[in-house]
């Protein structure tokens, strides 16, 4: 058993090595021969949908679980993990997807927890710990101060603490479980250049992420399992995102080409005036068309997800006019847009969208229990198991039954069950905040194709996305935030990468001479009518 990371790797030899590992769990066979190999020098990318063992095997290299049979071997010799502290001692450090951070403690002592520096063996030792967490954040080039409160912190933030406390073990193997999720572009480059900077001769990361585009810019080779079992290790430089998708959900995936665009006759259903909040919106205005999707586009904070929760009354608003069919109306609570036909599908569905310890029965009829599936307090439990029913069927919701237990779950089917309650409600507009986050390929591309059936029977969606991508394949129209405004509205076929994320770093008071250079019409519709108009 290896009890020393010091030894420099064999050439020979992969630097970490998994063979023939079986788990099992009551009633699951989780990994079935699972193989994995990580080269020095390397970052390895690790993909397969929800569901398909990736956090069952980091659960074993990290020594949370026991393999059921098969071997992991560094630098060639086998390893014998007993625990999580044996991992991090063998040079195996992970970060896990959910943050393992202590709110009330500062950022030094997250880092060092459980190994502070202490005087005479007893007393802790405060300056030097905050001054051991400061060279080490230094050495990272990371954006953190070690004497703040970790509970102060944006989540960004805490994700580079977690990232400063694995690296403070001095890995030789660090693994990275979802760590973008809750990073911008401009974050997600910087940890990219830390990885860029750990990863020597003697060192290598596993890379597990459902972005495609973040795998082919910082990893070097990926290795697809699927169902528990392994499929594949591929060079990302000579595989395309659709063969390692199609490896990974066992079939070939449609080409995801943008929408047309939406017919100019189609019904305004929705339109927004001059929407302003006192803490950012800044005179927002836009429409929706019956059967159009949308899309919201705009950097952290620009203020798209405070502008849906401002037309769903969950945020107090200034000013501004709502106007649903031509008659306006006055949301001041979300029961208000329910009543109205306005669904709201938060981007923290677990938290907000769903009761994970209800079934999926009790969630898919939440919305519209009290006006559907219940007379005088009584509960018509044969009507709702049938509408549930009826919703699993035709969204393909993946479930043993309706008396499920929505946490058991994977992330994509939990999603489905919230836009299950609110096609149950007959909402006509749904606003989707980042449909797909913390999901698989395979389940966003059923969402995809949900989201583009729901829009051919007349629904009208808001799809708020981080991932733009996203926002062009699904977009007829695409929504430009910045600091709050509006600062444009692109059609589907004028909308590019280089374009919105151009309108997006649109400072509202910029002078916009240069969008000329990049062949933009350097108009800024939204905040320019606004101010024609002397409002703020």
């Amino acid at each position: 058993m290896v009890t020393s990371t010091t030894r420099p790797p064999t050439a020979s030899l992969p630097l970490l090595e998994v063979v023939g590992v079986n788990k099992s769990f009551p009633g699951v066979r989780a990994l079935s021969d699972m193989r994995l190999d990580l080269r020095a020098g390397e970052v390895l990318a690790l993909v397969g949908e929800n569901g398909a063992g990736k956090s069952t095997l980091m659960k074993l290299l990290s020594g949370i679980y026991t393999p059921d049979t098969g071997t992991f071997s560094l630098d060639g010799e086998q390893l014998e993990i007993t625990g999580p502290k044996h991992a991090t001692e063998l040079g195996i450090s992970i970060i896990h997807q959910e943050f393992n951070l202590v709110p009330h403690l500062t950022v030094a002592q997250n880092i060092f927890i459980g190994r502070e520096p202490r005087r005479m063996r007893l007393l802790l030792d405060e300056r030097r710990l905050v001054r051991e967490a400061r060279e080490l954040i230094e050495r990272l080039h990371l954006p953190l101060d070690p004497t703040a409160v970790v509970g102060d912190l944006t989540v960004a933030n805490q994700q580079m603490v977690e990232i400063a406390k694995a690296l403070s073990y001095d890995p030789r193997v660090l693994i990275m479980d979802e760590p973008t999720a809750a990073l911008n572009d401009v974050e997600v480059e910087t940890l990219h250049d830390l990885i860029r900077r750990f990863v020597r001769p003697e060192t290598g990361v596993i890379y597990i992420s459902h972005r495609m585009e973040e795998i082919k810019r910082i990893a070097d080779r990926v290795t697809v399992i699927r169902d528990g079992q392994y499929v594949d290790t591929v060079d990302v430089g000579s595989t395309s995102t659709r063969e390692i998708i199609a490896m990974m959900v066992g079939r070939m995936l449609a080409d995801g080409a943008g929408p047309r665009g939406v017919r100019p006759d189609r019904e305004v259903l929705l339109e927004v005036t001059g929407l302003s909040t006192r803490t950012l919106l800044k005179g927002v205005s836009f429409d929706l068309r019956a059967g159009e999707i949308l899309g919201f586009a705009g950097l952290m904070g620009a203020g798209r997800t405070e502008t849906a929760r401002a037309i769903v009354g969950a945020d107090p608003v200034d000013a501004g006019v709502i106007t649903l069919r031509g008659e306006q109306i006055r949301v001041g609570h979300p029961a208000d847009a329910v009543r109205h036909g306005i669904g709201y599908l938060s981007e923290d569905r677990k938290r907000y969208g769903l009761l994970l310890d209800k079934d999926v029965k009790a969630n898919v009829t939440l919305g519209a229990l009290r006006e559907k599936f219940t007379t005088a307090g009584f509960i018509h439990d044969r009507a709702a198991r049938a509408r549930a029913s009826e919703y699993v069927g035709s969204l393909r919701i993946k479930t043993p039954s309706v008396d499920q237990t929505t946490k058991f779950l994977s992330g994509g089917n939990q999603q489905k069950v919230v836009i299950a309650k609110w096609l149950a409600r007959d909402c006509d507009i749904l606003i989707f905040d980042e449909p797909t986050r913390g999901i698989d390929v395979g389940a966003k591309e059923e969402i995809y194709q949900l989201l583009n059936e729901l829009a051919e029977r007349g629904k009208s969606i808001i799809m708020i996305s981080s991932e733009l991508p996203e926002v062009l394949r699904m977009s007829h129209r695409v929504v430009v935030m910045s600091e709050g405004r509006v600062t444009r509205i692109l059609d589907a076929g004028e909308a590019t990468q280089e374009s919105i994320m151009h309108y997006a770093t649109l400072r509202p008071d910029e002078n916009v001479e240069d969008a000329v250079e990049l062949g933009l019409d350097p108009v800024d519709t939204g905040a320019a009518e606004a101010e024609e108009e002397g409002k703020p």
